[in-house]
C-alpha cells in the first residue's frame, strides 16, 4: 500500500499525496470551484482532475520536478527558468477569468491591509521597526493601477514542474483569477533573485523591476505573521524575513 504523505497542512486546507494521486481537502467549496474552473481555462499544462467528492479534490501527480522551494537551493539551468517564464507569459496573455484572484486585490484595500499588518509586526515585536519601515516604502511601488491578466496568484516555484527545459504542469490554482501579472513573476522568483533575469528573458517583454521588488516586500510583510500562526517558519534561511532583509 502506498504511504500517505502530508504535503501541506494548515487550518484552511490539507494536501496529501498517495502514490500518484494528490488529495486536496478544502471545506471552502467556492474556492475549489474556482480552482477547477481556473485549471480548465488556463492555456498551460495543469494536473488532470481525477474525481471530486466534497470536501476532497483528487488530481493526478505531474511528471518532472520543481526548480526548488523557498528557503532551499534552486535547481535547473538558466534555460529551465526561462522556459518557466515563457509559460507564465502564455498564461498572462490569455483572457482573464471574470473573478478577481489573489493578485487582483483592490489597491486601496491592499494598502490598508499592508499598513495594519506593518503596525502589528512592530507592535508585537515580530520584526524590527526599521526593517518594516524600509520594506513598506519599497512595497509602495506595487500599489498602482495594473492591466488585468490571467494570474495564478500563488506561483511559487514549488508549484511549477519541469522535465528538463519543458514545463510539464502548474499546480495549486486556488488563488487564480484576474490580477496583476507582475505579482506572479515576483512570487515565482521570491527568494531566488539570482534567476529573475532568466525568467524575464523567457517572459519576453520588459517588466518594471521596481514593482517586482515591491511585490517581494509586500508579499513577505503580509505573510510573516500568518506563517508563524500556522506552524511555518518565515525566519528560516532564505525565507520571507531574509527576503525583507535583502531590501535593506
Amino acid at each position: 500500500m502506498d504511504e500517505v504523505q502530508v504535503v501541506v497542512a494548515h487550518s484552511e486546507r490539507v494536501t496529501l499525496r498517495v502514490g500518484d494521486v494528490f488529495l486536496k481537502v478544502d471545506t471552502d467549496q467556492a474556492r475549489v470551484d474556482a480552482e477547477v474552473e481556473a485549471m480548465s481555462l488556463a492555456p498551460v499544462p495543469t494536473p488532470e482532475v481525477l474525481w471530486r467528492e466534497p470536501p476532497v479534490l483528487a488530481i493526478a501527480a505531474l511528471p518532472g520536478t520543481t526548480l526548488g522551494r523557498l528557503g532551499g537551493p534552486s535547481t535547473g539551468a538558466s534555460t529551465a527558468w526561462a522556459a518557466a517564464g515563457a509559460v507564465i507569459r502564455t498564461l498572462h496573455e490569455a483572457p482573464p477569468p471574470p473573478w478577481p484572484g489573489r493578485a487582483g486585490r483592490d489597491v486601496l484595500a491592499l494598502a490598508t491591509e499592508l499598513d495594519d499588518e506593518c503596525a502589528a509586526l512592530v507592535a508585537n515585536g515580530v520584526l524590527p521597526a526599521d526593517l518594516v519601515t524600509r520594506n513598506r516604502r519599497v512595497a509602495e511601488a506595487a500599489l498602482r493601477p495594473w492591466t488585468p491578466a490571467f494570474t495564478h496568484g500563488d506561483l511559487q516555484i514549488a508549484h511549477v514542474f519541469l522535465d528538463g527545459d519543458e514545463v510539464t504542469g502548474v499546480i495549486d490554482w486556488s488563488e487564480a483569477g484576474r490580477g496583476d501579472a507582475l505579482y506572479d513573476l515576483a512570487a515565482f522568483t521570491l527568494g531566488h533573485e539570482e534567476h529573475l533575469n532568466d525568467v524575464i528573458a523567457g517572459y519576453g517583454t520588459e517588466v518594471d523591476l521596481d514593482v517586482i521588488h515591491a511585490w517581494w516586500s509586500l508579499r513577505s510583510l503580509l505573510a510573516v505573521r500568518w506563517l508563524v500562526d500556522h506552524g511555518f517558519d518565515p525566519f528560516a534561511p532564505g525565507c520571507e524575513v531574509d527576503v525583507l532583509k535583502s531590501r535593506m
